[in-house]
């Protein structure tokens, strides 16, 4: 179908449009079934006969910079709490099974990098997890009413969100300006989205 606000070329199940990032049923420019330009009046388009469908005139619903820095934030703090635990359990069983492992410089460094890379895989398994599942949401998006979607609007695989976890560090290892660009782009893209090629909406 297309997009009633801009003529975009869009899924049945697409819920905001990735050209205009209205909801592809509202407004009254364009037929949803064939494309045809309509004027606000009209209920039947007259090149193709479908009934067109109206809702009230849509606003952009992507999630600006701002909210998904909250996200973040709440993100943050919920996986603090398995990370510490996966960090001690590691530093329990090197030191047991060699009291004096972590007594150089060189040692502690390496088991630091090692827990860091942990860290890394685990939170592109925790994004990638719950942006692929219903919800196409991290616990801390869901709270605040934001979610990940493809370029199409729909449901991302659970392959993408991972691989868009793993950008994420990307983002933040050029001085976070990977995030910043969420603030800047037109489509509140930061650019482990646009690697991934995914956009962030807001859910209400």
């Amino acid at each position: 179908m297309y997009c009633r606000e801009c003529g975009h070329h869009v899924s049945d199940k697409t819920e905001i449009c990735p050209n205009c990032g209205v909801r592809p049923l509202n407004s009254h420019h364009y037929c949803q079934s064939c494309g045809s330009e309509t004027s606000e009046k009209q209920e039947m388009c007259v090149q193709c006969g479908v009934r067109l469908q109206q809702a009230q005139s849509g606003i952009h619903y992507y999630a600006g910079f701002w909210l998904r820095a909250v996200a973040y934030i709440l993100d943050g703090v919920i996986l603090a709490v398995p990370l510490f635990f996966i960090g001690t359990f590691l530093a329990f069983i090197v030191m047991a099974s060699e009291p004096n492992a972590m007594q150089t410089e060189e040692a502690f460094a390496s088991f630091q990098g090692f827990t860091f890379l942990i860290g890394l895989v685990f939170n592109a398994l925790y994004t990638g997890i719950f942006h692929s599942s219903k919800w196409q949401a991290t616990p801390g998006k869901k709270m605040i009413g934001i979610r990940v979607t493809d370029m199409n609007g729909d449901r991302i695989s659970f392959a993408r969100g991972f691989g868009r976890g793993l950008a994420l560090n990307l983002s933040a290892f050029i001085l976070y300006i990977g995030f910043i660009m969420a603030g800047l782009t037109a489509k509140k893209q930061a650019l482990h989205d646009m690697i991934a090629r995914t956009l962030v909406i807001r859910s209400r």
